[in-house]
């Protein structure tokens, strides 16, 4: 099929459409300004990631994302490729991972890991206890779209850039005597993928265009459309059952379009737009009954009638709502050198503009891959090339899952939380099936790993799997979003998934035979051993640390709703009867019930779980535990400081609770050093994703979370500013921090000095602004903005 077109001829094909969309562009112009108004001054060359050359591998691509749909763009001259990612195509169909055997097989396991026989426990539970398959399914990539550029040689003067304040990928350069420009963005308002290719000179682009897919899938025209069509792949035994189509439209107003078996041509236009609308046929984790190409062409018929401009707007407005909030200033920049040449010089010290951009990166990330009403980060966000990634690119909540979410509320991007929330509400469906079956109780339950179909049973093995309180820690959140916000309507809604969670450890706690205290089991320290070949037992002192935080974060939402009066007395009374943590003979803070840290086969293993009473808890403090919190010190310097990448993270955000900004700023420069240079885990790859190795996003999130926490944190009742910031960060500025009680916090400091501070007051009326033993009270109405004097505080 061939047409030819001109201005005119291009717009009576879309006639049809135009009419919906010809008042948007004044009225987004209009919306625009009264935001950006509001906003902090547009950002500079600072918040861009830039280089020199093309992408040769994924981990060198820039990613764009909308929440629901992602791409990694390679910035390639002659043929371009770029990934496509859809966040709800993933292996197999809704399946029930449940296993009937285990409720009769528990008794016995715990019989067990209370003698201490905990290999044979971990044997029984391997045997009986274990999700049906034993694994859950990955999240897989949809494919790819090649650009085919005619008439391309070598490029020169190339430049490809990934801007994080628009969010669009730009790839710029010259060949044969024309200038070229590319630019890339996933809208979140339109739901397209968007890609716009100019030349300088009329009559300069043609391209031909192909999707490429791993799956079983087909490629055929679509009127003047391309379609590609597919099922997603098997997995464990399940059949892939999640259907998916890709359109491709193309918009421009001179040249010919020509649409033939398996391709789309252009050729002699001024400038094409083209348009990637992708969709599934997953409705939810147990309904994939959708019919994707209608959802795909729904999308691009609501774009049709929109000019480019119009639609660029739109999302570049829409994403700065949420990017602008904040900025970062930690000192001199390096911002001339292209991206992977700051990597390779950071660790001389000499450019910490390159931490703030990664902090930035990180919230970039966040909004690309969580947005309202969107499937929650996995453990690569939205992005992923394989169909069967580390770890299946799912959710494992033990860490990661957690970890992604960290800077979200600290880092003025809360919305971004309702992802995860949604999940939750479907797995405490899930997994109150497996809470009865499994374990004869009330409630429900999650283990270490969740997946599309929301599987709730542990997977994997007794010795990582059997760990019964992901989401315990994951319901944490929802208070923390409370805290934060003070919304009562959000809260009551989220309540009932955090009381269920509860319920299920009020059902399933077990009086310890010897000690007394009340604890889990069957249960394991996150992927840790104790002993070779063990690591099952009861009551870790993570676990133990979560439920503190479960049932103190219940009753303080009974008390606030004023409800359940005798559910809130009943968590109190159980709470206060947990295992308290315990300081072991080498001065550290027991992982571990009984004191077996110093002997344990991997002494300096990547996990930290139970210094999760200092992070993400407020557990351990240097005023209420003055001992407790030397041991976690001595805890970390037995753990030393080598990690994989969201293990370096992580430890940033505990050195920085522990007030140690210099000890935080030496994991920080371990963070952005290039990937495998050392030979070990942890890193950056040249795109800036982490690498745990492999990729892992979870990294990014944490790095972010762990520079605000070395800037500012936060009770209901204090703020605390400066409180780890690095010598090697003597002088800088932030805007838009969040605190708990709702406050936004905006400093500056030189010398390591707090030089102005200013708190605007959120839903919390009164609270002590602190830097280091000096503390000022403020009050007042809620939005009323106070200029903090913190040298005249007493």
């Amino acid at each position: 099929m061939e047409l030819e077109q001109g201005g005119l001829s291009r717009r009576s094909l879309i006639a049809g459409s135009v009419a919906v969309g010809a008042n948007l562009p004044s009225v987004v112009a209009a919306i625009s300004k009264s935001i950006e108004s509001a906003l902090p001054p547009p950002s500079t060359k600072e918040n861009i990631l830039w280089y020199d050359k093309a992408a040769s591998e994924w981990v060198e691509a820039l990613p764009v994302g909308n929440g629901r749909l992602g791409a990694m763009v390679y910035g390639r001259a002659a043929s371009e490729r770029i990934q496509l990612n859809e966040s709800t195509l993933w292996a197999g169909g809704p399946h029930d991972y449940d296993n009937p055997e285990g409720l009769e097989a528990l008794p016995e396991i715990r019989r067990l890991v209370f003698e201490g026989k905990t290999r044979e426990a971990a044997e029984l539970a391997d045997k009986k206890f274990m999700s049906r398959p034993l694994g859950q399914l990955p999240y897989q990539t949809l494919g790819e779209l090649h650009l085919e550029q005619q008439f391309v040689d070598a490029a020169t003067e190339y430049r490809r850039e990934l801007d994080l304040d628009s969010a669009i990928a730009t790839i710029d350069y010259v060949a044969n005597g024309v200038r070229f420009t590319r630019e890339v963005f996933a809208s979140h308002p339109d739901q397209v993928l968007v890609i716009r290719i100019k030349g300088d000179q009329p009559g300069a682009v043609s391209i031909s265009c192909r999707f490429m897919s791993p799956h079983k899938s087909s490629v055929t025209p679509h009127g003047h459309d391309l379609l590609l069509g597919g099922i997603s792949g098997d997995a464990g035994g399940i059949a892939g059952q999640v259907r998916f189509a890709a359109i491709l439209r193309a918009n421009f107003v001179t040249g010919r379009l020509n649409v033939d078996k398996d391709r789309l041509s252009i050729e002699g236009a001024d400038a094409v737009t083209l348009y990637v609308s992708m969709a599934t046929s997953y409705v939810s984790y147990k309904d994939v009954s959708g019919d994707p190409t209608s959802l795909a062409g729904d999308y691009l018929n609501r774009v049709s009638g929109e000019s480019y401009d119009s639609i660029r707007l739109r999302h570049v407005d829409d994403h700065r709502r949420l990017f602008r909030r904040m900025t970062l200033n930690l000192g001199p920049s390096k911002a001339s050198d292209s991206t992977d040449a700051r990597i390779r010089g950071f660790h001389d010290g000499s450019d910490p503009g390159l931490a703030a951009l990664y902090f930035q990166y990180g919230r970039y990330l966040m909004i690309a891959s969580s947005r309202q009403g969107g499937k929650p980060a996995n453990l690569q966000g939205i992005w992923n090339d394989s169909v069967s990634p580390p770890w299946g690119s799912k959710y494992t909540v033990n860490i990661n899952t957690e970890m992604n979410y960290w800077p979200v509320e600290t880092c003025a991007l809360s919305e971004c939380h309702q992802p995860l929330f949604g999940m939750l509400e479907e797995v405490a469906q899930t997994g109150a099936k497996t809470a009865k079956v499994q374990y004869g109780a009330k409630g429900w339950v999650l283990h270490h790993n969740t997946d599309a179909w929301r599987g709730a049973a542990p997977i994997d093995g007794a010795s990582w799997g059997v760990w019964p309180t992901g989401g315990a820690w994951l319901s944490t959140h929802m208070w923390q979003h409370y805290l934060f916000g003070g919304d009562k309507k959000e809260l009551a809604r989220y309540y009932k998934t955090m009381k269920g969670a509860a319920e299920f450890f009020l059902d399933t706690l077990q009086v310890h035979p010897t000690k007394g205290w009340l604890v889990t089991c069957p249960s394991t320290s996150p992927e840790n051993s104790h002993h070779p070949g063990t690591g099952m037992c009861a009551g870790p002192t993570m676990d133990m640390q979560i439920l503190r935080d479960l049932f103190a974060a219940c009753i303080g939402a009974s008390e606030t709703l004023g409800v359940e009066s005798d559910f809130r007395a009943a968590l109190q009374s159980a709470r206060e009867r947990l295992a308290p943590m315990q300081i072991g003979k080498g001065g550290q803070l027991q992982e571990w019930l009984d004191d077996w840290d110093l002997a344990a086969p991997e002494i300096h293993h990547r996990h930290v779980s139970h210094m999760y009473g200092v992070f993400p808890s407020d557990q351990i403090t240097r005023d209420k535990t003055p001992e407790l919190f030397e041991a976690v010190k001595k805890s970390l310097e037995i753990r030393g400081d080598a990690g994989t990448g969201w293990s370096l993270a992580w430890k940033i955000n505990i050195w920085a609770r522990l007030l140690d900004g210099d000890h935080a700023y030496k994991l920080v420069l371990e963070a952005l050093r290039p990937q495998g240079t050392l030979g070990e885990g942890g890193g950056v790859y040249p795109n800036l994703f982490d690498a745990h190795p492999p990729f892992q996003i979870d990294g990014n999130f944490g790095f972010s979370s762990g520079v605000a926490e070395m800037l500012l944190q936060s009770s209901l009742d204090e703020l605390h500013v400066l409180p780890a910031l690095p010598s090697a960060w003597p002088s800088g500025s932030v805007s838009g921090l969040r605190a708990r009680g709702g406050h936004v916090v905006d400093m500056a400091w030189e010398h390591g000095q707090p030089k102005k501070v200013t708190v605007r007051l959120g839903w919390q009326p009164k609270v002590v602004v602190r830097y280091r033993d000096r503390r000022l009270p403020l009050s007042g109405r809620s939005g009323s903005v106070h200029s903090v004097d913190l040298g005249s505080a007493s």
